[in-house]
């Protein structure tokens, strides 16, 4: 039998049993109760089936704002807090989105415009690719840099991009990879404790937040991502950050690449200025916003401007180069493909009827990367960088039966799961009519900007 464990902590007797209980039950914990609990599983004294089960209370009963707000407190000082003490230090994040690989464009792009980026970045979550996974395609790329490296890395080359460590929210780390294997991602104050704990540990002057929202989100409709987008919000302005806050839409793949190998291929067609419209319109946005908190530009369209500039200079592209060589790869991976990890099979997902692709399942394209190993079942599983899937056809776009609508790059071994893939892209991922395509929602539909001072 197992045993509920009571651990006394500052003159208190907590237990995890209760704590989960009083969750589970919808009532408001405390601040001792929270920080007692966070600190108690990031030291292993608490298991990860009780954390498991309070996620999972969390997840179903909310936290009020002073809760999401001793989560956050807890998970950041979980670890160390840097402080670089220089507006230009700025990064970026996303709430994740399928085939959303903009940190490779906008962070050389801004780093090439004279800002430091230390990004610290996660792995997979839920039906989405982490950023550290696919950069890890790279071979040899070193994302376990230690504090003193990612100093020596930024002051070198403006740019460092690692995964989280134990010395950086080891907290967060933990309970992130436990979030997604146990469907408790979509909550407004799990997503702001992880955000923000990582983020104000960087030491960063200001953040820019792409907070995504549609079929292909974890914020399924503009009402819940603005209320998350008002709760990072808040907790920047609380800690002296400045942010701005994008809303953007996800109703489809950003790009047209889903998959490791192929989304690292098209941010450097990106750089090289050969990207989709719409990842280049949201990377150069984004990174412009990154421009601006700097100080480096004195509007956020002045920013934007100098984005786009720096792709067409070559300035981002070379940055790229030099942040791959910088942490360990090699920069011949900019210019031969070939050395990328892509499986060799490839099927065409061929348009079932013509009409107008009037509708795309964005979860379940990024589950159907997570089938075919491009993602985690399970926090122990080994990402498959060579599998993935090329969109060809986006919404509102015509399209001619048998035709095809995307490219499904598989294994030897895979063409079960291929098939089935197909099948379902085909009947249940799109939705195409005859009728002319409908109206189309801005990609970059609000932006807001808050400065803390």
């Amino acid at each position: 039998m197992i045993k509920d464990s009571n651990i006394k902590l500052e003159g208190f007797n907590y237990s995890p049993y209760q704590i989960i209980q009083k969750k589970r039950d919808g009532k408001e914990l405390t601040k001792g109760e929270i920080e007692w609990f966070i600190n108690s599983y990031t030291s292993g004294d608490i298991p990860d089936y009780q954390m498991a089960a309070l996620l999972m209370a969390i997840y179903l009963k909310d936290m009020s704002v002073e809760e999401t707000k001793f989560l956050t407190d807890a998970m950041l000082y979980s670890g160390q807090v840097l402080n670089f003490n220089d507006q230009k230090v700025i990064d970026k994040h996303s709430t994740g989105g399928v085939g959303d690989k903009t940190s490779f464009i906008l962070g050389p792009i801004a780093a090439s415009c004279g800002v430091k980026v230390p990004m610290i970045a996660g792995r997979g979550l839920g039906h989405t690719g982490g950023t550290v996974d696919k950069i890890e395609c790279i071979e040899n790329f070193n994302t376990s840099l230690s504090l003193d490296q990612l100093q020596h890395n930024l002051d070198q080359t403006n740019i460092v991009l690692i995964g989280q460590t134990k010395d950086i929210a080891p907290a967060d780390k933990k309970i992130y990879a436990l979030r997604d294997v146990t469907a408790t991602v979509e909550s407004i104050p799990l997503i702001t404790a992880s955000i923000m704990s990582k983020k104000l540990a960087e030491g960063t002057s200001g953040i820019v937040m792409d907070i995504k929202t549609g079929s292909g989100a974890f914020m399924k409709n503009l009402k819940e991502a603005r209320a998350l987008a008002k709760s990072i919000r808040n907790t920047a302005l609380r800690f002296n950050k400045n942010i701005i806050t994008m809303l953007t839409d996800m109703n489809q793949p950003l790009g047209n690449a889903v998959g490791n190998s192929l989304e690292i291929i098209e941010c450097i067609e990106t750089l090289k200025g050969k990207g989709p419209k719409d990842l280049t319109h949201l990377s150069v946005s984004l990174a412009g916003g990154m421009i601006y908190l700097a100080g480096l530009s004195k509007t956020l369209e002045t920013g934007i401007k100098m984005a786009k500039n720096s792709i067409s200079n070559g300035k981002a592209l070379a940055k790229f180069r030099e942040l791959i060589i910088s942490q360990g790869g090699s920069g011949d991976y900019i210019d031969d493909y070939t050395k990328f990890p892509v499986a060799s099979n490839i099927m065409e997902i061929k348009a079932p009827q013509s009409g107008y692709l009037n509708q795309m399942d964005g979860i379940g394209i990024g589950l159907s990367l997570v089938d075919l190993g491009g993602g985690r079942k399970k926090s122990t599983d080994k990402i498959d960088f060579a599998v993935g899937i090329i969109v060809h056809k986006k919404l509102g776009d015509k399209v001619t039966k048998d035709h095809s609508l995307a490219s499904l790059y598989y294994h030897d071994h895979q063409q079960e799961i291929a098939q089935a893939i197909c099948h379902k892209y085909q009947n249940e991922y799109v939705v195409i009519k005859s009728t002319k395509p409908k109206q189309m929602t801005p990609l970059i539909m609000e932006t807001k900007i808050n400065w803390s001072k």
